[in-house]
């Protein structure tokens, strides 16, 4: 069996050529080897067979990349791994590919490369983390059970679940083929005052019952930032007040709301000292339901 090389027949160094390149250095062969100036000459029809037989083959893209992969394959990387030590004829790769070493040895099949298997995990952040980026260092036992701490980077904005892909990182790849990935999901964490639903915020503000039926202002400091809450009249406890622009990031360059939820509060120190002005309260309230009998 012989395996031709078309491209040197046809004087191309290359297979990366356009059907362009291929038909002028068929035309030029093929004008030099023609049988009609070589009338008689054996081996010039020899040659001349050549030509026309590799420009039927690379002429064509399908038979073109058959062709290419067949050499590729069995013959290309044979040729580039044979040193000058061994003066290996292409007529020797061929017999030794198809038939074993001169007989003696058989041809070891290659066997195909295995991507390594993603190794997937979850660490938990703050908030405050997510919001404006974090470095975490990360322990993980492999599969063949070593453990493993690996440094990464939490980008600033990082949506809940997300995940971060770390290449090369996972488990190791066999007969040569690359190794998995990291996969890392990230879980935002609430605190026990401030929640994350969606780009939204939310948090509870106590406030006294002097505060609600007066209304007052007060400042929080949220994402390091201080934020300045006006509680108007007659505020209830539950009422929702709601900061636009002041949320988490929304992905798309901006952020969602802040939601102050009110809380009426007083402690037993506080009701103790302030009960006579609610025994009062109650008595003109009594007082006035009494007047309002009257006239009517």
């Amino acid at each position: 069996m012989v395996f031709k090389d078309y491209y040197k027949i046809l004087g191309l160094e290359t297979n990366k050529v356009t059907t362009d390149e291929i038909k002028n250095a068929y035309r030029e062969k093929a004008k030099k080897y023609h049988p009609d100036k070589n009338a008689g000459n054996a081996e010039i029809e020899e040659i001349f067979k050549d030509i026309n037989e590799a420009y039927k083959i690379l002429s064509n893209s399908k038979s073109k990349r058959k062709y290419d992969y067949t050499w590729n394959r069995y013959v290309g990387r044979k040729t580039q791994n044979t040193t000058q030590k061994q003066k290996k004829t292409l007529k020797e790769i061929i017999i030794e590919m198809l038939f074993g070493e001169i007989g003696k040895k058989k041809v070891q099949k290659t066997e195909t490369p295995k991507y390594g298997e993603d190794i997937t995990t979850a660490v938990d952040v703050s908030i405050e983390q997510a919001f404006f980026g974090s470095n975490k260092k990360l322990k993980f036992r492999t599969i063949q059970g070593k453990e493993t701490t690996f440094n990464f980077k939490v980008p600033a904005g990082v949506r809940n679940h997300d995940k971060i892909r770390i290449p090369g990182q996972g488990q190791q790849g066999k007969n040569g083929g690359k190794n998995g990935d990291l996969v890392i999901s990230i879980n935002i964490k609430d605190t026990n005052n401030l929640k994350l639903i969606g780009s939204d915020l939310f948090m509870e503000l106590p406030i006294k019952v002097w505060e609600a039926a007066l209304g007052t202002t007060k400042k929080i400091a949220i994402l390091k930032e201080e934020i300045q809450i006006i509680i108007p009249k007659c505020t209830s406890s539950g009422d929702k007040l709601t900061i636009k622009g002041k949320g988490y990031s929304n992905g798309k360059g901006e952020r969602g709301n802040l939601n102050i939820i009110t809380k009426i509060v007083l402690s037993k120190e506080e009701l103790e000292k302030e009960v006579k002005i609610f025994e009062m309260l109650k008595k003109a309230e009594d007082q006035t339901k009494i007047l309002n009998s009257k006239i009517k």
